[in-house]
């Protein structure tokens, strides 16, 4: 309650302080750096597929070891690739150089 007292005793000063609200406040959106795909640094990408039915040894010759060569082609400064497969189930893990 007091500050609507001390609003309705000094209207200019509240005047002025939204003002300088808005300008400021203007001022900042216009000088705020913005990018539309910003770097985000994410060190390890981790994946896991998925394939009911399949062998150990059929889920790394199809879908792990082209999983590895496509990440490979396709990142730059890879530090570590390990990976394993389960029946039905392969997991991946890369590394980043940062």
């Amino acid at each position: 309650m007091w500050i609507v007292k001390l609003a309705l005793r000094r209207p200019y000063t509240f005047v002025i302080m939204a003002l300088l609200i808005v300008l400021l406040g203007g001022i900042e959106a216009v000088t705020m750096p913005v990018d539309i795909f910003p770097y985000i640094n994410i060190p390890i990408l981790a994946v896991i597929f998925n394939h009911k039915g399949l062998s150990p040894e059929e889920m790394a010759s199809r879908v792990t070891i082209s999983f590895e060569r496509s990440v490979t082609t396709s990142v730059n400064d890879i530090e570590h690739i390990e990976s394993q497969s389960y029946n039905g189930v392969a997991a991946s893990l890369r590394r980043r150089n940062v």
